[in-house]
């Protein structure tokens, strides 16, 4: 008795000495960086964790109400380019940074990247239109697993065990979804319908993933300096490229003069359709803007950790507000998700350079 009432208490003991180890780590950490710091980290922080999935759902909302334009949905994402360049403009006046010589390939990157953002935003909208905001966030997710990989083909980012295991957990999870597929479509929504939204959201999370790859190669290749002003200068550009992209397929298609019609016919009037396309102009930037933020002031492991929340957060609001469907394997695709999320933290913790 005496030996185990010992054992216990050098348990406890053990227990509260790693509680103070780590309330010092983090105290630390809080004094190594100014005030200003924390501020922005935590406000990029609510743009990845609100912004984010407030996007996502308001494209949700922008279909189930009467929109019909998939051009209109992903050019409201790229329309809101101005918004990084109010705060880009005034770093170069009041800190004295000095934007980035735009050399030719320089430009063609930006110009590519663009073409392929515009693309990515047209798969995604394609997806959010015959799929529940739940699902398309839960596929969306497969994004860091082709992330991972395009990364270790394209810029030679080391894959270990525990990255390599997320990958397989998430392609686990998109196989759930797949095989429950009968569980959360819509009424309205055919079978095939269903199906190119499951297809179209795999596919724009694909390129979801080579964009970033692609983007942390112009970086190596020809920035070579990793400051706020040139990761907003980057998002700036690619976004206004892919605003020329998407705007010309707008035109093309003739969406810009079906909005007055599709305005009129929305659920709740036309106020209720401008709100949902201003708004999703606003949050999807902030959005952006939080991920860069992230990225700057932590880690990739820090935006992996959010990007990682941020799914549960929209499959759980899209469920609240939208009265999505929650099925048991949607359940179970969601938490074999979050594990893969976590093996895939854990690999990048543990040293292995990876996007």
């Amino acid at each position: 008795m005496e030996q185990e009432s010992t054992g216990s208490g050098s348990s406890k003991f053990s227990s509260l000495q790693w509680v103070f180890k780590v309330k010092n780590m983090a105290w630390e950490a809080y004094k190594s960086k100014p005030f200003s710091h924390w501020v922005l980290l935590f406000l990029s922080s609510l743009g990845m964790l609100v912004a984010f999935p407030a996007s996502s759902l308001l494209s949700r909302v922008y279909f189930a109400n009467g929109g019909t334009s998939k051009w209109i949905i992903s050019w409201v994402a790229v329309a809101g380019w101005p918004i990084p360049a109010l705060i880009l403009f005034p770093m170069y006046l009041f800190h004295r940074t000095s934007p980035t010589p735009l050399s030719l390939q320089l430009f063609c990157s930006y110009v590519f990247l663009g073409f392929l953002s515009a693309a990515d935003n047209l798969m995604y909208a394609y997806a959010y239109a015959y799929l529940p905001a739940s699902t398309a966030a839960l596929l969306a997710s497969s994004s860091l697993a082709f992330s991972a990989l395009f990364g270790f083909w394209i810029v030679n980012n080391k894959l270990n065990a525990s990255v390599i295991n997320a990958i397989v957990i998430i392609t686990a999870a998109m196989t759930i979804i797949a095989l429950d597929s009968d569980s959360d479509r819509y009424p309205y929504v055919s079978n095939s319908q269903y199906i190119w939204g499951f297809v179209w959201d795999i596919l724009g999370s694909a390129l979801h993933g080579l964009i970033f790859a692609l983007s942390e190669w112009v970086f190596i290749k020809f920035l070579g300096r990793r400051s706020f002003h040139v990761v907003l200068e980057q998002q700036v550009m690619v976004s206004f490229c892919a605003f020329l992209f998407t705007t010309i397929g707008v035109i093309i298609n003739k969406d810009f003069q079906g909005m007055t019609s599709e305005a009129k016919t929305f659920k709740g009037g036309v106020t209720a359709y401008n709100l949902v396309l201003i708004w999703s102009v606003i949050t999807f930037q902030l959005g952006v803007l939080g991920a860069t933020g992230i990225l700057f002031l932590a880690s990739t492991v820090m935006a992996g950790v959010l990007n990682a929340v941020r799914v549960p957060v929209t499959s759980i609001a899209a469920v609240l507000l939208l009265n999505d469907p929650m099925s048991g394997f949607k359940i179970l695709s969601l938490v074999i998700t979050f594990w893969g999320f976590a093996s895939y933290i854990y690999g990048t913790s543990t040293g292995s350079k990876l996007p």
